[in-house]
């Protein structure tokens, strides 16, 4: 039967593209399904979000080609902080971990990039791109599939076939839903206010993670005298603040953010995002895979929530490309479980690891308090495990893919 692509994926946000230039440099063609109008995707104010991108990731990017193309507008990750502490009152200190690009053999730690300039570069990059095919503003409203291909039914009436579906659709993945995939999660009662500042100090290249009792604060780098604020508190104060005028927005923020870097003035506009962690119970079926949100929705506690995407990018291209190599059916569910056995461990133990974190530090006990302040001092003071630290965060360690290694798969 013939193929309209090897691969239909479904989703245009970052992870879908990128996956479709992945298994493109590996000789596949796919076809990007995308409920969203190309120009909506290229609005400045579509995703207020940046993103920590880690070494591996960065590597990534560079290996398809996207990196030369974002280079100029990220921002180094030279230096990490986390505290805990109280809005008002400051971190709490000796207790706090400090993380260093020295200790880093392979260069920085990672980079922060806002969205705008990445879903460019990667919008750009596929419809440049012959070998794939970029449906935008389309709906998938039907899926099925059959021993030869999977096919999708297009809000217009239109079938594609593909010897694979790919969900890059989500924390809500309609591939998945439609596939009768449950999914395994819960709501965190915290909302993340979302924004850029101008401060009046340099950062340094140095990132923050101030733990709060309602949830985190992360004071992002970017070029220049900005940063980007991540700040999870409760649903209802969070929107009460995110409904204040900017004025009022800032005199919310300055006691949590505090006077390290001097005065502060917002640069851009303001988003909120409900956040909850949400894990598909299968990622592969027969012809079918969930990546990125799809395939596990976490916090964003250590920003590592498009890493693992990308990680899912690069496991799923290496399996396929091998597959291909030998003669195999790249849609067989015996090619796709190498994928999921690859990945099963890391996106597990990443999830619930952060989810922890999250529950440990996202409250005023004060005997847990003064628990996580003694186990960040001791953290802090040891050097092999903040070496083993670092190198997890950016993505260095254990059984990586040939693309996070900044080579072809």
């Amino acid at each position: 039967m013939t193929h309209d692509s090897d691969i239909l994926i479904v989703g245009g946000g970052l992870n879908g593209p990128a996956l479709a230039l992945a298994c493109a440099q590996a000789g596949m063609t796919s076809t990007v399904i995308d409920a969203l109008s190309t120009a909506a995707r290229e609005d400045e104010g579509f995703d207020g979000r940046s993103y920590a991108l880690a070494l591996a990731s960065q590597r990534l990017l560079n290996a398809l080609g996207i990196w030369p193309r974002v280079a100029e507008h990220a921002q180094p990750i030279l230096h990490i902080v986390t505290t805990d502490g109280r809005p008002g009152e400051g971190p709490v200190l000796p207790f706090a971990m400090h993380f260093d690009t020295a200790e880093m053999d392979e260069g920085v730690m990672g980079y922060i990039l806002e969205d705008r300039y990445l879903r460019r570069a990667l919008l750009e990059a596929i419809e440049a791109n012959p070998k794939i095919t970029h449906r935008a503003g389309e709906t998938v409203v039907d899926q099925n599939i059959t021993a030869s291909d999977a096919q999708v039914t297009l809000a217009s009436g239109e079938t594609l076939r593909g010897a694979l579906l790919v969900g890059a659709d989500g924390r809500r993945s309609g591939v998945g839903m439609r596939a009768g995939i449950q999914r395994t999660g819960w709501d965190y009662g915290q909302t993340a206010l979302v924004c850029a500042v101008e401060h009046e100090k340099p950062h340094e290249g140095t990132a923050h993670q101030f733990f709060m009792p309602h949830g985190p604060l992360a004071i992002l780098p970017l070029p220049g005298n900005r940063s980007s604020i991540v700040w999870a508190e409760a649903p209802e104060i969070a929107t009460h603040i995110a409904g204040l005028d900017d004025a009022g927005f800032l005199e919310a923020l300055r006691p949590r953010f505090g006077d390290f870097l001097g005065e502060i003035r917002l640069a851009g506009k303001r988003f909120a995002y409900p956040l909850n962690l949400t894990m598909a119970n299968q990622t592969v079926k027969e012809r079918l895979a969930l990546i990125g949100d799809a395939a596990q929705g976490v916090h964003p506690i250590a920003g590592q929530g498009f890493n693992q995407g990308l990680a899912d990018v690069a496991t799923l291209t290496q399996v396929l490309a091998d597959a291909r190599r030998r003669g195999e059916d790249i849609g067989s569910i015996l090619v796709l479980e190498r994928h999921r056995q690859w990945r099963s461990f890391d996106r597990t133990t990443l999830a619930l690891g952060m989810d922890a974190v999250n529950r440990l530090f996202s409250n005023d006990n004060p005997i847990l308090r003064i628990g996580r302040g003694l186990g960040m001092g001791l953290i802090d003071r040891l050097p092999a495990l903040r070496r083993t630290f670092v190198r997890e965060a950016a993505g260095v360690s254990g059984d990586v893919p040939n693309l996070l290694k900044g080579r072809p798969a």
